[in-house]
């Protein structure tokens, strides 16, 4: 198959500093544990376990309430932040503490109450139970609105000072369409976008792919808002599947297929997306010989 490997994908600057920083942490005497995914890829954070990083992740539970699974030890603050909430009451338990959070993620929270302080409520789009919109809407309660659709804005008062900003992984488009509805309705609010530069980067390589594409992989954990974004872009004009790793790619959805793209969220490792690159290169229906997909050696995951 001809195989376009869309550029640039995979690992942000953030998600390659909590790796590293959990990796380092393994190498402590202390029990090691993680608030969280440390970033939102199931195959990490198996391998982080393999090194003795335990993460404590349970359904419906916040930052605040998982530090009551743990009672010593360090724990590690994931990519996507966590309020001064869950700082304090770690210090109280005596914990120690390691700041994984993507420093784009602090300048959102940073900017945020930079504008509580000045007198402005605000806006945040984001996605309603993620980390990171748990995280920031933690800053101030009373201050800061979830927005996921226009009947947020709809509600909200027309006549308040707003300060509008964006979770960093959310779609750039959907961002854009919101804020604009927005700035119609209501009277007094400022666009402060805070999608990160890699989530954009990443959204309109996605958008500008050559138009004679057959079919799309992206490459992610279905925990990722990022690469579910990815996904539901490509899917406005082509065929799209969201693949963990080559174990979900489904070899019957190739047939007649001639050109195929490939990109992956920016918390995938690089390995499992070019497991699923090579074997589409090889890939011939004609062949049954290119149809054994390849093992995954789970210490090259990190």
């Amino acid at each position: 198959m001809e195989v376009f490997s869309i550029v640039p994908r995979g690992y942000c600057k953030g998600v390659v500093r909590a790796i590293e920083i959990a990796k380092k942490a393994s190498h402590l005497d202390d029990d090691v544990y993680i608030l969280g995914m440390i970033v939102h890829n199931q195959y990490i954070v198996n391998a982080l376990e393999d090194l003795g990083v335990h993460t404590i992740d349970i359904k419906g539970k916040t930052r605040l309430e998982l530090l009551d699974e743990i009672d010593h030890g360090t724990i590690i603050i994931t990519a996507h932040g966590a309020s001064d909430e869950v700082f304090i009451k770690a210090k109280e338990k005596g914990l120690q503490i390691i700041d994984a959070s993507c420093l784009d993620v602090i300048k959102t929270h940073d900017l945020i109450k930079e504008k509580i302080e000045n007198g402005f409520e605000i806006l945040y789009i984001g996605k309603s139970g993620h980390p990171e919109a748990e995280g920031v809407l933690s800053i101030q309660k009373n201050k800061i609105h979830l927005i996921s659709s226009k009947k947020d804005i709809d509600q909200l008062d027309p006549h308040q000072h707003y300060v509008m900003t964006n979770q960093t992984t959310m779609s750039l488009y959907d961002v854009f369409d919101l804020c604009e509805y927005a700035k119609e309705k209501l009277q007094h609010v400022i666009i402060e976008k805070e999608t990160c530069t890699a989530t954009k980067i990443r959204q309109e390589a996605i958008r500008n792919m050559s138009n004679d594409i057959d079919i799309v992989f992206i490459v992610g954990d279905p925990h990722s808002n990022n690469t579910k974004k990815l996904a539901s872009i490509a899917r406005q004009n082509k065929e799209v599947y969201m693949i963990e790793s080559i174990d979900d790619l489904n070899i019957s959805v190739l047939k007649g297929k001639k050109k195929v793209a490939v990109s992956a969220g920016a918390s995938t490792p690089t390995y499992l997306t070019n497991q699923v690159i090579d074997f589409l290169k090889q890939f011939d229906e004609n062949c049954i010989e290119t149809y054994h997909k390849p093992k995954i050696d789970k210490t090259k995951i990190l």
